[in-house]
């Protein structure tokens, strides 16, 4: 027999004290909930079945003396099935926890998952509740010890312009590597064994950025096609780690102290750790999707429905569903949620996918909205990196600029326009150079500073760096849908070839645009942010659209060529020099003051004969070459803190054209001389022996000013 005592209705989820443990849920539209328990996770139905009779407000709550960690659990919730009010009420299906800290496995495809009859062919099935136990299908929740040998742990607290994010995946970063044991390939403990953490280290890398690693729902299309969402973002779990990334024995909920162990490990090597997460849908999809967790709990409120039908959900993701973050009791999940892997895990940040979903209001998008206001005033979370993706697929879903301070943002305009320029497209050097100098165009406004624009070339949706220079248009045939998937702006150039090619003058190129590439984004203003595997030539074959390719496809390879070898240390060359030099790191944008005011020139855009660039020069759509110079002894770079090092001025030379010309160097008020710090289209830095430098058509120099002593 099965205590039950009254508990609590708040911790919501599983939660041991030592004694026993507490369950709680909430359900505003149920009228009944009964707690399932396992003995075993293949277990096809549970052994014992707990009323939770107690309720508080709309929290259903139960303290059981006898369960222990390690105790298997799932949900059946009682209510009205009735789509066109909703309701997607079933018992017959086994939920997880929302609140669940470990799942024992992943779930099963089969048709009892289907809250109605998924083999019927009628356009209203949905309509009619099926009766099918889903339990053999269904991972089950776990009760966790949730103590752990943290000992010294403390986060590393990067300052934002000193970081340089590294956006990886736990498997594909470690499947192929040879130094990693073959017991830990794929794992997060095989993420931080000393060679990755060597690799990172020599990079320069301050935090890593991974791909969703919160529970997943594999889509029934993708398993029936023997695929899988490799990336990850289809959630069902927002407090479990993923199962795939565990070497351990997940039944027993050791996932969870292999994702601390990950934590700790980056933290010792001075490494924050940022989460990429997906709150703004769900694994469950469309009306036509599976009953897993949300909507056998309450689909009326933790989803958007359409006001003129309730039976369809909005879709602001292009996932088929949208959470609905207008509701407390869905926003208490995710704040919830964003305090545990912050508190208990010890996580450094969040880039939050489709963001904009996060602050959408009756009336849309609103920086001002409930959830922004709580995560400002939350002493936790106000603390941790805060990284939006600022756009969706609902009305007025590009938000980039617009969210509030304290977050920072995916700059796609950055991505574009640096893109646009060395691909040779004309009349870009305008929107460039807004981009180097960190974006106040669209952040200045509302009192940001260059650190919230996340500068990035490319990222895990879309080409790869090399493939960004080696294929014109998508291949993603291995997708199995007909290559349609996947964006058709790529913004790319092949050089000549689509694809692999054996000619020269064809992968000099391809290299040389690498390094163009990568020199931009290391010498930007902003946070920089480098794709897993873009320092080493990783391909994916032309697939712009990987998130079903849990294959080499998307797994770095480590085997390097000789050309891949040169472009990881030109990358550990140009991210030391960018950590070197403070005026490359600035915490807020130029000023723009006259010449007038008696202060110092920060910022001065040249052209190629030295002087000033003009309007004229801006207009000009012929125009390729474009001159950055940098003063270093600007007050925001030359002061500090004591010992900080005075910032050097520097000139950033680019000529995305297809001409080389000469490039006038200007003359400073202070005596001294230039020193070529790096040069695109050289092996080696070559000495300066006058006012004149040749700069090759597709290529970039940064020089440095050493005044006379």
């Amino acid at each position: 027999m099965t205590h039950v005592w009254p508990g609590a209705p708040a911790p919501l989820g599983a939660t041991w004290d030592g004694e026993g443990t507490n369950f709680a849920v909430f359900s505003e539209h149920a009228s009944r909930v009964e707690l399932c328990l396992f003995g075993d996770p293949e277990d096809p139905a549970e052994s014992t079945r707990v009323d939770l009779r107690e309720r508080t407000g709309h929290v259903w709550h139960g303290y059981l003396p006898e369960a222990r960690p390690g105790q298997l659990y799932g949900y059946r919730v009682h209510g009205p099935y009735v789509p066109g009010m909703g309701h997607r009420f079933n018992p017959a299906k086994l939920l997880i926890d929302p609140y669940a800290k470990a799942l024992s496995g992943s779930i099963r495809l089969s048709n009892a998952l289907g809250g109605y009859p998924v083999r019927s062919s009628d356009a209203d099935r949905d309509l009619t509740a099926d009766p099918a136990d889903s339990a053999s299908a269904m991972p089950k929740s776990i009760v966790i010890e949730s103590a752990f040998p943290w000992g010294g742990d403390r986060p590393p607290r990067t300052p934002w312009e000193r970081t340089l994010i590294y956006e990886c995946h736990v498997k594909g970063m470690t499947m192929l590597h040879p130094g990693v044991p073959e017991s830990l390939k794929g794992t997060y403990r095989g993420l931080v064994t000393d060679p990755i953490l060597q690799h990172l280290a020599s990079l320069g890398v301050t935090a890593v950025e991974l791909l969703p690693v919160h529970q997943v729902a594999n889509e029934r299309r993708l398993m029936e096609q023997g695929l899988t969402n490799y990336w990850g973002y289809s959630s069902i779990g927002y407090f479990a780690p993923d199962v795939r990334y565990a070497g351990g024995a997940v039944e027993h909920g050791e996932q969870v102290a292999e994702f601390k162990t990950m934590v700790k490990k980056f933290h010792e090597a001075g490494i924050e750790v940022i989460l990429d997460v997906v709150y703004n849908h769900t694994g469950e999809g469309s009306h036509l999707g599976p009953t897993l967790s949300f909507r056998g709990f309450d689909n009326a409120r933790y989803y958007r429905l359409r006001p003129e039908n309730l039976r369809f959900h909005e879709d602001f993701t292009g996932c088929g569903n949208t959470v609905d973050l207008r509701h407390s009791r869905t926003r208490q999940l995710v704040i919830d949620s964003l305090r545990y892997w912050t508190e208990e895990m010890h996580v450094d940040g969040f880039r939050f996918d489709i963001a904009p979903v996060l602050g959408r209001d009756d009336h849309g998008f609103n920086p001002e909205a409930e959830f922004f206001r709580l995560v400002r005033q939350d002493p936790v979370l106000s603390e941790v990196k805060l990284i939006a993706e600022p756009w969706d697929l609902g009305p007025n879903g590009y938000q980039t600029g617009k969210f509030p301070s304290g977050w920072s943002e995916w700059n796609d305009k950055y991505r574009d326009a640096v893109r646009h320029f060395w691909r040779g497209n004309p009349g870009r050097v305008g929107d460039l150079a807004s981009r180097l100098a960190g974006s106040s165009d669209l952040y200045e406004t509302t009192r940001r500073s260059p650190q919230a624009s996340v500068n990035f070339v490319t990222c895990h949706d879309g080409f790869t760096l090399h493939d960004l220079v080696s294929y014109e248009v998508k291949h993603n045939e291995a997708n199995l849908e007909d290559n349609r998937d996947g964006t058709s702006h790529n913004l790319s150039r092949n050089w000549g070839v689509e694809g692999p090619t054996d000619a020269a003058h064809v992968i000099r190129m391809r290299e040389r645009i690498k390094r163009n590439l990568l020199a931009t984004l290391a010498f930007s203003q902003g946070v920089p942010m480098l794709s897993h595997g873009d320092e080493l030539g990783r391909t994916q074959f032309g697939n712009n659209n990987a998130y079903c390719q849990d294959s080499p496809i998307s797994w770095i390879d480590w085997q390097l060529s000789s050309p891949n070898t040169e472009l990881l240390e030109f990358t550990r060359r140009i991210f030391a020099i960018r950590a070197q030099n403070p005026v490359l790191r600035r915490r807020t944008f130029f000023r723009h003051e006259p010449e007038a005011t008696g202060k110092a020139r920060e910022l001065i855009w040249l052209r190629s004969d030295g002087q000033e660039m003009t309007g004229k020069d801006w207009d000009d759509e012929g125009n390729h070459v474009l001159g950055m110079l940098i003063r270093g002894d600007a007050p925001e770079v030359a002061g500090g803190p004591e010992g900080q090092p005075r910032g050097g001025s520097l000139l950033l030379l680019l000529n995305g054209g297809t001409s080389a010309g000469q490039f006038t160097l200007p003359a400073l008020e202070r005596a001294g001389r230039w020193t070529e710090l790096l040069d695109t289209s050289q092996e080696l830095a070559r000495p300066v022996l006058n006012d004149r430098i040749n700069l090759t058509a597709h290529s970039l120099i940064l020089l440095s000013f050493d005044p006379s002593p």
